[in-house]
């Protein structure tokens, strides 16, 4: 699976990293590459000798979450239900209906910036399956693409004998790469609980969730990066405390077009990439899953309505905003529960 950040690059250059500085008994790391980005998986008090085996069942796992969510494979759940071009309800397993239920629960708590139906637009714009737009887009293009969108063509039906996808919109396009890595994240999560293992902290791409102490006995530390190219550039440090993280930036995924930089953040309403100063949105929620979903939506919304949105559903957020040469940040009286420290503006 190719999600909207294409690029394989580390944690932290991502925007977020395990810090275990001083440890005298490093925690077992695994590393591999799923759905166009990196996984990490560290494991405290844990034999060493299990690694392999470790390593077999992460990739197995994410591997099927591949399989189910991806829109660059033509053979995924996902691709054969976009494929689909009638009305009659699809079956899907119970974690598709989750993601789906939760994403359209955050679309609408978002008034539609965070919207999964928005494939169109972002495969017009180049950060789907297809390639790079030559010019940009036309009116009538943007508009054709939008006619294709919208939350209220989608639904999910939960029945005692299983779960179903249903559109009433034949060129419906499901993307659900917002969500995607918190998705997988979370499935990280639960297979360590299932092997037994209760001190860990996971990640695929931007979304991180921990449970327990490292191996010195410390809490899992993770580092906001600054919006910036330099990637060892922190700007806050958190303690999850269980819980999930997942950052949406503009700062690295874009390319030039037409002698404009063309942001993969896809604004729903205007058909076009994000053009606001809101350049980075952090987000600690209960799973990895939910923090995925809203961080996208405010980074869609820009600063002052994601601000207002985050105290009004008491959500754990930190935004980066560029001002003049620099940046500035909010943080949200949710998220300052979680803070260890941050660094001087």
């Amino acid at each position: 699976m190719r999600f909207q950040n294409i690029l394989l690059i580390s944690l932290l250059a991502l925007g977020l990293s395990g810090c275990e500085k001083n440890s005298s008994q490093p925690a077992l790391v695994l590393e591999g590459k799923t759905m166009g980005t990196v996984w990490r998986v560290s494991v405290a008090g844990v034999d060493p000798q299990r690694k392999a085996a470790l390593q077999q069942l992460i990739q197995q796992q994410l591997d099927r979450d591949d399989g189910e969510l991806s829109t660059w494979k033509s053979d995924s759940v996902l691709s054969h239900f976009n494929q689909y071009q009638g009305n009659a309800p699809q079956p899907v397993s119970a974690d598709m209906a989750d993601i789906v239920t939760e994403a359209l629960r955050i679309g609408h708590k978002t008034s539609g910036a965070m919207d999964i139906t928005v494939g169109p637009l972002v495969n017009l714009w180049g950060f789907g399956p297809t390639k790079q737009p030559a010019h940009t887009p036309s009116e009538a293009e943007i508009a054709a693409a939008k006619a294709l969108t919208g939350l209220q063509h989608l639904r999910v039906i939960q029945g005692v004998d299983g779960q179903w996808l249903q559109k009433d919109l034949p060129g419906l396009y499901v993307d659900l790469s917002t969500m995607g890595e918190g998705y997988a994240t979370d499935h990280l999560a639960r297979l360590m609980e299932q092997q037994g293992i209760t001190n860990y902290l996971v990640s695929v791409g931007g979304a991180v969730l921990s449970r327990g102490a490292n191996a010195n006995q410390q809490p899992w530390r993770v580092a906001i990066q600054k919006p910036t190219d330099r990637e060892n550039a922190v700007e806050a440090r958190v303690d999850l405390q269980g819980h999930g993280i997942s950052t949406s930036g503009s700062y690295r995924n874009y390319y030039e077009l037409d002698g404009k930089r063309i942001s993969h953040v896809i604004d729903p309403t205007t058909g076009r990439p994000i053009e606001h100063k809101l350049v980075s949105a952090t987000v600690i929620a209960t799973t990895a899953l939910e923090a995925d979903g809203w961080d996208t939506g405010l980074m869609v919304l820009g600063s002052e309505r994601a601000k207002a949105l985050a105290l009004k559903e008491h959500l754990a957020v930190y935004l980066i905003s560029k001002q003049g040469d620099g940046f500035t940040h909010w943080m949200s009286p949710q998220f300052k529960t979680f803070l260890i420290d941050q660094a001087s503006q």
